[in-house]
């Protein structure tokens, strides 16, 4: 594909009063980067790497507009004048670049997710309908409280306008407040605001109404709104679109999602995982545009600029939301208009330190990327005032991380993989079924460590010898885990070896299972939910022994929920708090983690092992003293996951 044609993506637009420099778009998302409910240098510094990096909008992330507005501790707030050196601050810096701000505007309703003080926050809906997911029964909100919140978000919207931003966007999707209202089985109000389309409207467009009387017309007004919430009293397709056309002269765009945080189905659409399609609302985009005369901005996995010039050259929208491409690769629109897509770092949609981050309380990040969120200590990288000669030892991702940073930092580096490939668990980790991306990030790495100058040598097997001989200056351990055998096996004359397997030999092909399977799953997290499914889709009896709460305990719920809906939709059997203790033919024996009584299952033909790792950590003992300066990351420190393994690379690189 040549530059000019990616000449759609990278064409002006106007949003209103607002021209934008390009199509691409950092949807509005929160960041845990907030200082107080304010914004501050991190938050600011994380945007303005997206600003450099050529997006041509970027939509920040919710501004409560009233203060029961707050539906988390740090949610930023545009219900006072305090917000305003913040704002200000931001919009003078992202201007700098090119880039165009705006800010969403929000009001949670019912869907309220945590308490401040120890006590649950009472939250307002339109009516007193439960939230099915945060199991909360709001408190109908009153006729004066409803014009408060109007009031709420015409005066944010005057704020922010002062500050510089180029304009805001209301939130009417995933089920908050707007979409409350827009709902006939959510809203069961019997006034003005409920009950008629033109009652359950009218919330939205007095908003609207409101917001551009306040700011006249000089700022961008535009509308997110779920086209399906994906669930059985949210949203439907054909009901969004008829709010989007009633709402459309009030319009300067409208961006589009699905979803709704309401239930736990409809939330995973808020950041959808690799087991959905990439560029899978488009088909509602395209009928958006049937409906309404303003730009269109589509979501939904659209990671690669190629794909995002084809849905806007083929008229299906006009603007590409690509948040997580841009979490992970802030420099990715220059390099797609430069034509160097092969070193676009791509999103594998594994939801792990993005929104993953933001459900811990924690900074977004990315477990490739792991600058992103990190800006302030890791955004500019640091050249080396004496090249020294570096050895990394393991090409799984945290290795390859580390001997990109230390080469990009001026050292000299090499890189050596015992295995024939490069890749380390990653390898393994793709074969999961509906998990096949997360390889990219094998892929992406190597990709960046061989630009950095990287020698890297596979097959080759390190020793203490070969470290002392090569005279290095410093050596990066990287070498992994190999799968854990629980206490039970290793010491029970008993156990039948023939009938236990590692996941991880499954997976690599080198044993195979019976009809009738357990899977052992002590980590709780992608290996026992994959081991679960791909045995049940050959036809095999499973049952999922968890040693936790629940199957995919340690991993971000949209992505265990997914996963989980996979599991049962083929009758597979999970069974929590449940300790591996041994087996004895075809018996396996667990034992309750809470109650300790005995868990016995009979005529069981395979038991499948998923136990985490034991670190390799021998070569790093034994350089001990040899070496200047031996550090261990990953797995080779403590059996983790990659994001641990690649951060740390990060890390250790930035050391030397």
């Amino acid at each position: 594909m040549t530059g000019q044609a990616l000449s759609n993506l990278f064409s002006s637009l106007r949003l209103g009063p607002v021209e934008v420099k390009n199509r691409i778009v950092s949807t509005g998302h929160d960041t845990v980067l907030a200082e107080g409910g304010m914004i501050g240098e991190a938050l600011i510094a994380y945007h303005e790497a997206r600003a450099e990096g050529g997006v041509g909008l970027i939509v920040t992330q919710v501004a409560g507009v009233h203060e029961t507005a707050r539906y988390t501790g740090e949610t930023l707030m545009a219900a006072d004048d305090s917000c305003l050196p913040g704002y200000r601050r931001l919009a003078e810096r992202l201007h700098r670049h090119g880039a165009r701000v705006f800010s969403q505007l929000f009001h949670p309703g019912r869907e309220v997710t945590e308490s401040f003080d120890g006590s649950k926050p009472v939250a307002w809906a339109p009516s007193a309908s439960p939230s099915e997911r945060y199991h909360v029964m709001p408190a109908p909100m009153s006729v004066q409280m409803i014009e408060e919140v109007i009031e709420g978000y015409a005066g944010a919207a005057a704020r922010l306008q002062s500050t510089g931003l180029d304009g805001v966007e209301i939130v009417a999707s995933h089920g908050y407040l707007p979409a409350q209202f827009l709902s006939p089985r959510v809203n069961r109000r019997e006034d003005d605001y409920g009950g008629s389309f033109e009652n359950r409207m009218r919330f939205l467009r007095r908003v609207l109404e409101e917001v551009r009387n306040r700011t006249g017309g000089t700022m961008a007004v535009g509308l997110r709104i779920s086209g399906d919430e994906k669930s059985d009293e949210g949203l439907t397709e054909d009901e969004s679109l008829q709010a989007i056309a009633h709402l459309a002269p009030l319009l300067d765009y409208v961006s589009v999602v699905h979803g709704t945080s309401a239930t736990l189905a409809g939330a995973a659409h808020i950041a959808p995982p690799m087991y959905v399609e990439g560029g899978y609302l488009v088909p509602f985009s395209a009928r958006v545009k049937e409906v309404c005369d303003c730009p269109v901005i589509v979501t939904g996995r659209i990671n690669q600029p190629q794909d995002a010039e084809q849905i806007i050259a083929k008229g299906h929208a006009d603007l590409c939301g690509m948040t997580r491409a841009l979490i992970c690769d802030p420099l990715m629109p220059v390099k797609a208009e430069r034509v160097a897509f092969d070193d676009i770092r791509a999103c594998i949609g594994c939801n792990q330190a993005c929104i993953g981050h933001f459900h811990m309380g924690q900074p977004i990040s990315c477990i490739q990327h792991p600058e992103t969120g990190r800006e302030l200590r890791f955004g500019v990288v640091a050249p080396v005032a004496r090249a020294k000669s570096v050895l990394v030892v393991g090409g799984g991702p945290g290795g390859l991380k580390a001997a990109a940073v230390a080469a990009e930092r001026g050292h000299r580096v090499t890189l050596c993989e015992a295995g024939a490939r490069l890749g380390g668990q990653a390898l393994l980790a793709q074969l999961l079924p509906g998990r096949s991306e997360f390889g990219g990030i094998v892929t992406n790495l190597e990709g960046e460590a061989r630009r950095a100058g990287v020698e890297i040598r596979t097959g080759v097997e390190v020793t203490r010898e070969t470290v002392v001989s090569g005279a290095y200056d410093a050596v990066i351990i990287a070498t992994g885990a190999t799968p854990r055998l629980p206490d039970a096996f290793e010491h029970d004359p008993d156990s039948d070896p023939g009938r236990v397997v590692q996941a991880a030999d499954v997976l690599a092909g080198r044993a195979t299972f019976g009809k009738t399977v357990l899977v052992a799953d002590w980590p709780c997290d992608w290996t026992g939910l994959g081991m679960g499914e791909l045995v049940a889709a050959q036809g095999s009896e499973v049952r999922l022994l968890v040693n936790g709460k629940f199957a995919g305990e340690a991993i971000q719920s949209y992505t265990r929920d997914m996963a989980l809906a996979r599991l049962f939709r083929l009758g597979v059997g999970i069974v929590p708090f449940a300790r591996l203790f041994g087996c004895d033919g075809d018996t396996v024996y667990f034992q309750n983690t809470l109650s300790d009584e005995p868990m016995i299952f009979e005529g069981i033909d395979t038991l499948i092992l998923a136990q985490s790792g034991t670190a390799v950590d021998g070569l790093y003992h034994e350089l001990q003293g040899l070496v200047p300066e031996v550090t261990r990351i990953g797995d080779a420190l403590a059996p983790r996951t990659a994001e641990e393994a690649v951060l740390e690379g990060l890390v250790a690189a930035s050391a030397v």
